[in-house]
C-alpha cells in the first residue's frame, strides 16, 4: 500500500511571555514560537540583550561605557567606542540635526540640574544653568568617520542618551528573537513599544493608548502594530511643580528647564530608536512645530494632547496627517 506522502499541517505555535526589571523599567517580552523550550529561550536572549546595553548607555551607571566617556571630557583625540555606542550617538546626532537641536545627547549636564530642581522644588539658579548650557550642544560633540571615533570638546560635558537607547534596546531585542527564528514579538519597556511579525491569525498585537490619565475616552484607543513601534513621551508619571507652574522631567536643551505640562506625544514610527528620539523631539517642539517636524520624518505619525485648566474644553489635541482614524487602526509593515 502506498504510503501517505502530504505534509503534516504546522504545529501552532506558542505563546510565551518573560520579564525583567532593566534601564529602571520593567521590560516585557511577548512571544509566539514553535515550542515553549524556544520561546523561553527567546524571552531570556531579549532580555539578556537589553542588560548587555544597559551596560553600555545609561547615564545612571557610573560603570557604564557612555558614562566612563563622558567623565574623559574633553578628549584630547577622538575616543573609540563600542559599535552599538557609535550607532545609538550617529542617530542621535542625526536626530539632533533634524529637530533643531530640540533633541539633543549632551544634554547631560542639564539633566542633572534639572533632577535637582525636581527635588528641591525650586528653579536652577541663573549661574548653574549657565554654566551647564555652555557645556551643551552641537559642537560639545564631534564624530569622526575615519578613523571612526567620538570627540568630547568642553569641560563639563555630559552625554544622555535617555530619549533614545531604550528605543535601541528595543530593537537589538527584536534582531535578537528574529535571528532565533522567532518572527511574532512584541518588547514593551513599560510603554515604549515595538514589534516584529503580528501574532497569528491578527494584522498586529493590540496597544493601549492613554498618553494623559484622566482625560477623556475620546484621548484613548488602541492601535494594531505589526513591524513598527510606538511610544509616548510627557508628564503623566514624571512631573514637578515649582511657583505654581507644572513642569515635566524632560528637559529642553535650549532652556535648560523642562518643559511645560501637562501634555503627551506619541509617536509612531518604523523603528523604535526613532520613535522613542521623535515623541523627546517633538515633546520639546510643541503641538505646532513638532506636527511639522513629524510630517518630514518617513513613515512616522504623531498625536499631541495638552491639557489647559480643567474640563474637556481645555483639552487639545493635534494630531499628524498618517495618524490613524478613530478606533483600532492596523500600522502596515514598513518596506
Amino acid at each position: 500500500m502506498k504510503q501517505n506522502t502530504m505534509p503534516s499541517a504546522a504545529a501552532p505555535l506558542v505563546r510565551i511571555s518573560g520579564g525583567r526589571r532593566l534601564m529602571g523599567v520593567l521590560w516585557t517580552v511577548t512571544v509566539h514560537a514553535v515550542s515553549p523550550a524556544a520561546g523561553e529561550r527567546g524571552v531570556a536572549a531579549a532580555l539578556d540583550e537589553v542588560e548587555r546595553l544597559d551596560a553600555i548607555l545609561s547615564d545612571y551607571r557610573a560603570d557604564s561605557e557612555l558614562s566612563r566617556l563622558s567623565a574623559a571630557a574633553p578628549t584630547d583625540r577622538p575616543a573609540t567606542v563600542s559599535d552599538d555606542l557609535w550607532t545609538v550617538l550617529s542617530r542621535a546626532v542625526a536626530f539632533r540635526d533634524s529637530s533643531d537641536g530640540a533633541f539633543d545627547p549632551t544634554v547631560g549636564p542639564l539633566t542633572t540640574l534639572w533632577r535637582q530642581s525636581r527635588r528641591s522644588g525650586a528653579l536652577p539658579l541663573p549661574a548653574k544653568l549657565d554654566a551647564a548650557r555652555a557645556a551643551v550642544g552641537p559642537l560639545s560633540l564631534i564624530l569622526v568617520d575615519e578613523p571612526r571615533g567620538v570627540s568630547l570638546t568642553r569641560p563639563g560635558m555630559r552625554l544622555d542618551l535617555g530619549g533614545i537607547g531604550m528605543g535601541y534596546a528595543i530593537d537589538r531585542a527584536l534582531a535578537i528573537l528574529t535571528e532565533r527564528g522567532i518572527d511574532s514579538a512584541l518588547v514593551d519597556a513599560s510603554g515604549d513599544v515595538g514589534a516584529s511579525g503580528a501574532p497569528p491569525g491578527e494584522e498586529g498585537w493590540r496597544i493601549a493608548i492613554d498618553p494623559i490619565p484622566g482625560t477623556p475616552a475620546a484621548m484613548s484607543g488602541q492601535i494594531l502594530l505589526a513591524h513598527a513601534a510606538i511610544t509616548t513621551s510627557g508628564d503623566a508619571r514624571q512631573s514637578v511643580l515649582i511657583g505654581g507652574q507644572r513642569y515635566s522631567h524632560i528637559v529642553d536643551p535650549r532652556t535648560g528647564i523642562g518643559i511645560d505640562g501637562p501634555a503627551a506625544v506619541t509617536v509612531i514610527a518604523p523603528d523604535a530608536t526613532a520613535a522613542d528620539a521623535l515623541a523627546t523631539a517633538a515633546n520639546v517642539l510643541g503641538p505646532v512645530r513638532g506636527r511639522t517636524f513629524l510630517e518630514n520624518e518617513a513613515g512616522c505619525a504623531g498625536r499631541f494632547v495638552s491639557v489647559d485648566g480643567e474640563g474637556e474644553s481645555k483639552i487639545r489635541q493635534v494630531q499628524t496627517s498618517r495618524w490613524p482614524g478613530a478606533g483600532v487602526h492596523a500600522i502596515p509593515p514598513r518596506p
